[in-house]
This record gives structure tokens, C-alpha cells and sequence, in this order.
């Protein structure tokens, strides 16, 4: 832990050794005031030597002053190194965050690493602080005046060495105590903090559903807990001053007493009494400040250890050796693919996953929630790496390229798009930082961003709130499609990029984006929900359910020739009845026979996949299955009936 903290220190190294050095020149010159001192009484007041006494309290003012520089100088220095440590800590920690691949990021919340950016890195800083001039300090001021407390009467010093060892030891029994709390309260803050987040980036919700009493009331409570915590620890740490006054009043008693008797006895001279009782305080001051360094320390440790975590956390994607740096086309191929967000999960998210998609295509890749589409297209750029098979992109496996150039060449739009505090120029940037000005504007004319732009006053040079908060679902959502084509990739992966917007707009952005991925052979990888959307986008659609493909084809064979009940009820909506076959190309389900489009052998109890569209209605002794009407609703450009037939419920769409 030492090792990764102390790296930081680097261009504060000289900072860093100046402080100590000022901080033991000052406690030199302190430690000599007392010998001119009692040089003052002993051979200036006692034999009224006035010349003595000017001479000495000269040499006095100047060791105070030159102590007083070395002081100051130590403070100085202290702050630029304390200060300087800080702002590498945080920089390499937010550095090393960046690296982060997605399941690093998921180890920690964040309000965690917002705690361990602020609060953590500040009690480091102030330990660092206390360490470079107390810790030098406070020792080198405890041995001196110990070792000149010898050197004037080692029998009255001795009293000092018993005090020492005292206060020694009920110090380390407040350390030990205290950090057990310490190290326990700043896992609150990380609450604290949690709570806080949470209710500013819902406040709207909170508004909404009149839970403001309720937050209040838990946010109290994230505070309780810190004070209590901290309440705890400090009733330890109170205990520190009690204990110091004691040995030092017990110390100038003792000395007293015993010095006065010595006087009598003229084993001792009044100058030099008045030396031990200034080392007295010396040596107790030193205790003192010792006492605060190893509180502060109990603090910081935790601090430390949480603040390593961060700074020893290698990212689990990382560059190899030898980098491709050039895509060949958009071709995408996953090979047998497995993945597990947690590694030692029995469940895979994605099981064995094969799919073919040759450059330029578009493929819609659609499911119900939880069927991991998302996941599956997140390893196409890497974000994740496969548990098991490959993933290649232009023939070649995603590990072997260089990161960059991979999603450089893979552009993403999320599923929960993000803008930036910034104009919207420099949020277009992001997909390429040397985009010029007329490129910016021609991406948001392709996502149909241009329209509600231009009616801003400041154009494109309007700034953005952080999160996007100034604009809408739908405005955010053009601007991420735009920035994710400003470099023109070879794959544009969209994950439900539509669905913030209204109807009329969506049909347009389906229209906009064919053509456009006709116009520039990019292969379109498109998420979504919405089964029409597929279908009018895709050349070849993927429909997942529980991590596996259920079936890989065109829109119309998937519509027309579904290959299990899942695919069929999910991509129309079709009744799904139990039936068995009865002869060649017929089958009975609901108390009647009729033709089908597939061979099965007879007998076979199969399931029978009937579109709603396909269903007539007729008089009751002109059709082969009754039923009674039970609902009518209508859909806009057709109605849709909904019919009880014995225990079967059957859905008609009718115009």
C-alpha cells in the first residue's frame, strides 16, 4: 500500500524532503532557548551580570527568529507537498478509472468512487501533512530535549522516561480502539453520498410521487449513522486529552518537588530547574502532537486502503502486444460464444451463441426483456470480453485489435444516451475531436437533429446542461445518433435508439436510417423492442430469448415460418393452440381438422401457429370452430377481436 501511495509523491519529492529538514532545524533551535535561558539566570540574574543578560536574550531573539524561519519555510513546504500528493492521487485514480472496462466499473458504486475522489484523498492529504512536519517534529523534539534533560540531571529526566512510556501506551490503546470505527464510517459515507445522488438525479420522480418527506427522513438516517460512527470514535479519542494533562501536571509536580529539594541540597542550580520544566513541555507537547498524527493516521488508513483498491484496479480489457490498427470491413461473426458477467456464475448470460453478419447488412436483433441483446451486442466493441468462443470483426478476433481503433471503427448508441455540459458541437466531437463544423451539421441532418437545432438561437453553439437536462428524450436521442455517425464506422451498433421518440418522428428516423445505411454500407446491428421496427428495418432479423438465438432470417421467414412457439407469439402476436396430426399437411386443434403448411408424421402432437390476420369470421354454420365475441378494440388501421371458443381464447384482426 506504501509503494502505490508513495509513487504519487514524484515531481513533490523535493517538497517532500524540505519539510522534514525546516522542521527539525526549527526543533534545534527551540531546544537550545532553554540552555541560553538558564545561562540568563544561573551567570546573568543570580551574579547581576546585566552585560550576560543582554548578551544571552540577544542570542535568544535570534534563535527564536531563525526557529520562526524554519517554521514557516516547513509549513510552506508541507502544504506544496501535502497539496501536490493530493491532486496526483486523484488524477491517477480518475485515470486509472477511465481504463475501466465495464466490469470493473461494475465493482464499484458511485457514489464509492466519488467518496474515495473527495473525502478519501483529503485525509490522506492532511495525514501526509501531519506526517512530514508533526512526525518529524515531535521526535526529533522528544529525543533533544530528552537527550539535554539527561545531560542537566538525569536523575530528575528519568521522570520523563516513566511519563513517555504512560502515555506510550494508552496512546496505542486509543489508536487501536478509534480506527476499528474509523475504518467503519467511511463505508457511511459511501451511503451518504448514495443518497444524495439518488434523490438529485430523481428529483423529478420524487416530486412526482410526493416522497420528499421519505427521502429526508432516509437521508437523516445516512447522517445518523456517520454520527454515530464518528460520536463513537471521538468518545475514544477525548480520552487523549485527559491523559495528557494528567502526565504533565503530574511531571511538573514531580520535577518541582524533587528539583526544589535538590536546590536546597545544591545538586541543582535554578537555571537548570527552570530548563527541565521548559523540556518538560517539550517533551509532553511532543506526545501531544504524536497522539494527533497516530488519530489522524487511524482515520487514513481506511482512507488508504480504499483509495488502493482504486489505484491496484487493472482493467480486465487491455491492448495485446501486437495491435491490429485497421479494420478490413464490417463483417461480424460470433463463434460459439459464451459469457458470464460474474465469472464464477453457473447461469450464462449468453449460451453458445453463433451468428453470421456479412458487411453492410442490417440485422435487428429483438427479444423480450432480459434475453440479453444488449449484452450480446456489447462484446462486439468490446466492452465485455467472451467467457468463451470469439468475436470477430473484419475477420479478425475484437481482442487482437487495438482498443481504439476497434471503437473507432464499432460506433455505440446506448441504450441510455449521455450528453455533456458543453455546446452541442463539442458533444458532436466526441465521435471524432477533428470533425469540422459543416461534417457536425451534415451528421445531424442524417439523424433528422438538424430540424429542432436550427430553431435554437444559438444554433449548434448552444450549450448543453450536464446529463442533457435543457433538452428532450427524443433531442438527446438524434444527438447521440448523430455523434455515433459524425466518423463514419464500419458497424453502428444502436441499442432501442428510437424509443424516447414520438411515432410520426420514429417512422421518419426508420425511413433515415435505411437509406442511410444503403448509402454508406455500414452495417446497421439494431436493438429493439418493437417487433414492426424490426421488421421494416431489417435485412435479417436475430430474436433472442434467455441468452440463446431461437431463430436467425429474414423478416419474412420469421414472420411466415416462425420455428418455435416463442418466436411465433413474440413476433405476431399469434394464437398458439395444442394440436396433432391427423394426415398428410392437415392437423386437429379445437375440436376441428384443417391444412397446414408443414409435413409432420401422424400422430405427432404438435404446436399450431395461427395469425390473427388469417382468421375469418363467418356465421356460425358456415365455420369450422364457434365461439363467442368477448372484446373488440381497435388499433387504428384494424380491429382487434378477442373470441372464446370452449376453453381456448382466440385473437382476430379484422378491418
Amino acid at each position: 500500500m506504501l509503494k502505490t501511495l508513495l509513487a504519487q509523491v514524484r515531481e513533490f519529492k523535493k517538497a517532500s524532503f524540505l519539510t522534514p529538514f525546516f522542521m527539525i532545524l526549527e526543533v534545534l533551535f527551540e531546544t537550545l532557548i532553554p540552555l541560553a535561558m538558564a545561562s540568563i539566570i544561573d551567570k546573568g540574574v543570580e551574579a547581576g551580570n546585566i552585560g550576560h543578560i543582554y548578551r544571552m536574550g540577544a542570542v535568544m531573539v535570534a534563535l527564536a527568529l531563525c526557529g520562526l524561519w524554519s517554521g514557516v519555510m516547513g509549513g510552506k513546504y508541507g502544504a506544496l507537498a501535502s497539496t501536490g500528493f493530493a491532486r496526483n492521487l486523484r488524477k491517477a485514480m480518475y485515470t486509472n478509472i477511465q481504463t475501466f472496462s465495464f466490469s470493473n466499473i461494475n465493482k464499484y458504486s458511485t457514489a464509492g468512487l466519488i467518496t474515495r475522489l473527495t473525502t478519501d484523498v483529503t485525509n490522506l492529504q492532511n495525514a501526509y501533512q501531519m506526517i512530514l512536519r508533526m512526525c518529524t517534529r515531535a521526535p526529533a523534539s522528544l529525543i533533544c530535549a530528552m537527550v539535554m534533560a539527561f545531560l542537566i540531571n538525569a536523575k530528575l529526566a528519568s521522570i520523563y522516561l516513566v511519563a513517555v512510556i504512560f502515555l506510550g501506551g494508552c496512546l496505542i490503546f486509543i489508536m487501536r480502539k478509534a480506527t476499528v470505527y474509523f475504518q467503519a464510517v467511511f463505508r457511511k459515507y459511501d451511503d451518504l453520498n448514495a443518497s444524495v445522488q439518488e434523490n438529485i438525479g430523481a428529483v423529478r420522480v420524487v416530486k412526482a410521487y410526493v416522497r420528499e418527506d421519505y427521502e429526508i427522513s432516509k437521508f437523516q438516517k445516512a447522517c445518523n449513522k456517520v454520527y454515530e460512527m464518528f460520536l463513537s470514535a471521538e468518545k475514544i479519542v477525548v480520552m487523549n486529552m485527559p491523559l495528557m494533562q494528567f502526565t504533565v501536571y503530574a511531571c511538573i509536580l514531580g520535577i518541582s518537588w524533587l528539583g526544589a529539594k535538590m536546590i536546597v541540597g545544591s545538586a541543582l542550580t535554578t537555571g537548570e530547574l527552570m530548563s527541565l520544566l521548559t523540556y518538560c513541555m517539550n517533551i509532553l507537547m511532543s506526545l501531544m502532537m504524536l497522539s494527533m498524527v497516530f488519530v489522524m493516521l487511524a482515520m487514513s488508513i481506511a482512507s488508504a486502503e480504499r483509495i488502493c483498491e482504486v489505484l491496484n484496479e487493472k482493467s480486465d480489457i487491455t491492448n495485446p502486444e501486437n495491435p491490429v490498427y485497421e479494420v478490413a470491413d464490417g463483417s461480424v461473426t460470433f463463434d460459439h460464444v459464451t459469457f458470464r458477467y460474474n465469472k464464477t456464475s453457473d447461469k450464462p448470460i449468453l449460451d453458445d451463441v453463433n451468428l453470421s453478419i456479412r458487411s453492410g447488412e442490417t440485422i435487428g436483433v429483438i427479444g423480450g426483456t432480459g434475453s440479453s441483446k444488449s449484452s450480446l451486442v456489447n462484446l462486439i466493441s468490446r466492452l465485455y470480453d467472451v467467457s468463451e468462443g470469439a468475436v470477430l470483426v473484419g475477420g479478425k478476433d475484437v481482442r487482437s485489435y487495438d482498443l481504439d481503433t476497434l471503437r473507432d471503427e464499432v460506433s455505440v448508441v446506448l441504450q441510455n444516451n449521455v450528453l455533456f455540459s458543453g455546446t452541442i458541437y463539442e458533444n458532436l466531437r466526441w465521435g471524432d475531436k477533428n470533425a469540422t463544423d459543416e461534417e457536425c451539421r451534415h451528421a445531424c441532418r442524417l439523424a433528422c437533429a438538424d430540424e429542432f437545432i436550427d430553431r435554437f438561437p444559438d444554433g449548434y453553439n448552444t450549450y448543453i446542461e450536464q446529463g442533457g437536462t435543457n433538452v428532450s428524450g427524443g433531442q438527446k436521442q438524434r444527438v447521440a445518433i448523430a455523434r455515433a455517425l459524425i466518423n463514419r464506422p464500419k458497424v453502428l451498433l444502436l441499442d432501442e435508439p428510437l424509443g424516447a421518440l414520438d411515432l410520426k418522428l420514429r417512422k421518419q428516423m426508420q425511413l433515415e436510417l435505411k437509406r442511410l445505411q444503403k448509402k454508406l454500407h455500414i452495417t446497421f446491428i439494431y436493438v429493439t423492442h418493437d417487433q414492426e421496427e424490426a421488421l421494416t428495418m431489417s435485412d435479417k432479423i436475430v430474436v433472442m430469448s434467455e441468452g440463446r438465438i431461437q431463430q436467425i432470417g429474414t423478416p419474412e421467414d420469421i414472420y411466415n415460418e416462425p420455428k418455435n412457439a416463442f418466436v411465433a407469439d413474440f413476433i405476431g402476436e399469434s394464437n398458439i393452440f395444442n394440436g396433432i396430426m391427423t394426415d398428410k399437411l392437415k392437423v386437429r386443434f379445437c375440436g376441428a381438422e384443417f391444412e397446414c403448411l408443414d409435413d409432420v408424421e401422424h400422430g405427432t402432437q404438435v404446436d399450431v401457429v395461427v395469425r390473427p390476420e388469417d382468421i375469418l369470421i363467418v356465421p356460425p354454420e358456415q365455420g369450422a370452430v364457434k365461439g363467442t365475441v368477448i372484446s373488440v378494440v381497435f388499433k387504428g388501421v384494424h380491429y382487434e377481436i378477442t373470441v372464446q371458443s370452449g376453453k381456448n381464447e382466440i385473437v382476430i384482426q379484422s378491418t
